[in-house]
Order: C-alpha cells, then sequence, then structure tokens
C-alpha cells in the first residue's frame, strides 16, 4: 500500500516526501487507517518496521485543525534516546505545517524545555520522571491533551515507570485518544491498557522471532579470548557501521577503549555517560564519524540508525526478547543484515537453548579459519578491569588500597595488616539505594 492512498492531509506529503516513504510497512497499514478513525490501539509490533510513523502521521493529520502553541499531544517513551528519535521523526513529517514539538526528560536542565513549553508547542514527547516534575510545577499543561502514546510499555514496566505512567494519565482528560505500544504484555501492562483504554483496537505484527531481514551466527570462543575474536570478526566485516552489544556498562567502556588501542574509530553508550556525552555518541555514529559503537541494552530499543548492517552480541542478552530487539537495530524496514553472537559453551548454553526454541531453527555456528582458539588470554589486568572499582576518568590508574594507618601497601610497615576503612551501615544503604536507581537507567 502506498502512502499516497492514506486518507492524510495534502500538507504532509512534503513531510513523507523528505522521510523517503513511498510503501507502507505491515503496522503502518494496520495501524494508520484506525489512528485516523479516532479509536483507541493497543500495538505490537517486530521492532524496525515503522511502528514510530504509524502513530505520528495521525497524530499530525489531527493536529492541522483546531488550536495552535498548545500541547494537543502527549508521546510518553522510556529513554532519552528514544524521545529525541521520536522528535526527529515529527520534525522530518511535519515539514511546513507550523506544527512544534518539545522534549521533555532528565539528565539535563529543565530551563529550556520550561522556556520551551512557554513558546508554545503542540506535541509533548517526554520521559516520564521529568514530566511529572514539570506537570507539578505547572510549567507543563496537560489538560488539553487529546491524543497519548505509550510506547515501549514493556520498557516502562522494566524501569519502574508505570506508577508515573499511571499519575500522569491521571492529569489528563478522560475524553481523549489513546494508543499503547508494546513489543511483551505482562500483567502490569494489560492492566494498564484496561484501565485507560476504551474499546481499542488492536493491530500487531508478528513478535514473536527476529526479523526476517537478518541473517543469525554463532562463533563459540573461550570466555578469556572474547575480545579477541570480535576485533578479527571487525577486521573481517565489510561493515562500516558496527553496533556491539555488551551486558554492563563498565564491559562496554573498556571495550571501547581496547577497540581505540586497536586503531577503530569506537564511542560507548551506557547509563554512566551524560545525556550530551551520549547525544554525541549517536550523533557520530549516525554520521559515520565512529565506526563501531559499543552499548547496552540502553540502545537496544527505539533507535533507528539506517546503515548498521552488522550487530554483534559481545555478551550473550539476558532474554529472547532483548536478543531480538538487539538484532532489531539492524534489517530494518525490509533491509538486510547480520547478528553475529560470541558464544561461551558453559555460561550460554541455557540461553542458547531459550533462543532457538524462539526462533524455531538452529542458529548456524561458526568457527573462524585461521582464528586460534588455544591462544594465550590476554593480560591479567584486562581480563579483571570488570572486577575493579571505576575511577574518574576512563583508563586511569587504579587508586592504592590504603591500609589502616592511611598509608598506601607498599608504605605500610613490615608486618602491618591492610584493611578497608568501616563504613557505617547508614552509608552502604545510601550506595545500594543509589546503585538501583542507576541501573534502572542503564
Amino acid at each position: 500500500m502506498k502512502f499516497t492512498e492514506f486518507n492524510l492531509d495534502s500538507r504532509l506529503s512534503k513531510g513523507i516526501q523528505r522521510a523517503g516513504y513511498q510503501q507502507a510497512t505491515p503496522i503502518q497499514v494496520q495501524a494508520i487507517p484506525v489512528a485516523l478513525e479516532g479509536h483507541d490501539i493497543v500495538g505490537t509490533a517486530q521492532t524496525g518496521t515503522g511502528k514510530t510513523a504509524a502513530f505520528v502521521l495521525p497524530i499530525l493529520n489531527k493536529l492541522l485543525s483546531g488550536p495552535r502553541n498548545q500541547s494537543r499531544a502527549l508521546i510518553v517513551t522510556p529513554t532519552r534516546e528514544l524521545a529525541e528519535q521520536i522528535r526527529e521523526t515529527i520534525v522530518t513529517l511535519s515539514a511546513g505545517t507550523g506544527l512544534r514539538c518539545v522534549t521533555v526528560y532528565g539528565g539535563v536542565g529543565a530551563r529550556p524545555q520550561v522556556e520551551a513549553l512557554r513558546r508554545g508547542a503542540e506535541i509533548i514527547v517526554a520521559c516520564p520522571g521529568r514530566l511529572l516534575d514539570l506537570a507539578n510545577q505547572r510549567a507543563a499543561r496537560l489538560d488539553k491533551i487529546e491524543v497519548l502514546v505509550l510506547d515501549e510499555a514493556d520498557r516502562m514496566f522494566d524501569m519502574g515507570f508505570l506508577p508515573d505512567v499511571k499519575r500522569i494519565v491521571k492529569l489528563l482528560p478522560t475524553k481523549r485518544q489513546s494508543m499503547l505500544f508494546s513489543a511483551t504484555f505482562p500483567k502490569e501492562v494489560s492492566e494498564l491498557a484496561s484501565g485507560m483504554l476504551h474499546n481499542p483496537k488492536r493491530v500487531a505484527v508478528g513478535i514473536s522471532a527476529p526479523a526476517h531481514t537478518v541473517s543469525h551466527a554463532l562463533y563459540p570462543v573461550p570466555g578469556a579470548l572474547k575480545t579477541t575474536m570480535l576485533l578479527e570478526l571487525l577486521k573481517r566485516a565489510e561493515a562500516n557501521s558496527v553496533l556491539v552489544f555488551t551486558r554492563t556498562k563498565h564491559r562496554a567502556q573498556k571495550v571501547t577503549r581496547q577497540l581505540e588501542r586497536e586503531g577503530y574509530m569506537a564511542t560507548a553508550l551506557h547509563g554512566n555517560r551524560s545525556q550530551s556525552q551520549r547525544q554525541a555518541a549517536l550523533k557520530g555514529f549516525r554520521d559515520g564519524r565512529y565506526q563501531v559503537m559499543v552499548a547496552t541494552d540502553i540502545a537496544a530499543r527505539g533507535l533507528d540508525i539506517e546503515k548498521i548492517k552488522l550487530v554483534i552480541n559481545y555478551d550473550m542478552p539476558d532474554t529472547t526478547d532483548a536478543y531480538i530487539h538487539r538484532i532489531g537495530r539492524t534489517g530494518r524496514a525490509e533491509r538486510t543484515g547480520e547478528a553475529f553472537t560470541l558464544v561461551v559453551a558453559n555460561e550460554d548454553r541455557d540461553m542458547l537453548r531459550a533462543l532457538e526454541r524462539v526462533m524455531g531453527k538452529k542458529i548456524e555456528s561458526r568457527k573462524l579459519d585461521g582464528f586460534d582458539y588455544n591462544a594465550a588470554p590476554p593480560k591479567v589486568a584486562e581480563q579483571t578491569m570488570d572486577s575493579r572499582r571505576p575511577v574518574k576518568g576512563a583508563g586511569g590508574p587504579r587508586r592504592p588500597q590504603r591500609t589502616s594507618d592511611g598509608n598506601s601497601p607498599k608504605s605500610a610497615p613490615k608486618g602491618a595488616t591492610s584493611q578497608r576503612p568501616t563504613r557505617s551501615p547508614r552509608k552502604d544503604r545510601q550506595n545500594s539505594a543509589y546503585a538501583k536507581r542507576l541501573e534502572s537507567y542503564r
């Protein structure tokens, strides 16, 4: 189905042409006509199928008539990166219409967001926490919202945002159009949908398996040789833009440093980086300044970078859903892509079996010709880096441990026992709470 066949306002033609849209994807074919009729929607779609445009175009079509300079549509999403990507889609598709969009999320100063809201924007794209803060300060007015979209609802549940989402919904007019999109439907998301949607229409494109446009391969390797294998795969890869996934933030930073030492233009994307650093990493990767981006699962959902031809799972993900979303960064919009996964026999066996059950077939296992599987492992210092306490400044020297009298081990008197200073229970509780909050934004 062509976009010219949708009953869209002619003023959106410029933006559709600018986005390069011609043939609608299955989720767009199903969702756009239903949304244009004003129905509530529960949607599921395989990643990379054009879901964002499926709800953005009906929103823009609705906002072209009616008042301007007031917030009439709200899109709530779990991460800052996804919020910015949705904003970019809105800016492209609304070209020449005069409609404005503002993003609202934490990690950056609130003042520019407050000023943008005061100037008037018809669409707010927001993460839950900052939006609630601004709504409580009456800087964000939600009493005129006509359309609500909850994107990646299951991810918001995973990150602990559903209580905030429920508070936001209570601030909105009861008479509105609501659309909820989620890859999976745990009990909490299902209850939220039943409470906020009115006679919703169901639109779905299968999400139980990865996109058919992606080829998959396993590379068994000893755990100590993962980085050596990664470097060899990158050397042989024809792709100029590679996304590498690790399980932890510290490992993402470590692998990035190792790639830089080998001469690759590499960047990292994870929750320990500031918002400006994360945006710079994404922009540099999109623009081709970086050949490789090493990321945690913060990059597994929603990020649309068309030229990614290869995704490498340095670490096997924790769930089959995470795998599907990770490799969905390639093979997008019917383009082809490849997904390589480094597999450590003892560690990854159970997850591999679960993944093959979901896919309904065995994943091809490959042996890399010329790779020395019996090579000596890297230096001990590199192997144990993840277990060290991170210090300020990537790659900086580790601070020496102190003995109980304040001396470093080298200067301690002979026979003295090295001990860590005793921490108070209150300090332990504070550190534990901080760690939990930080992990939720990984």
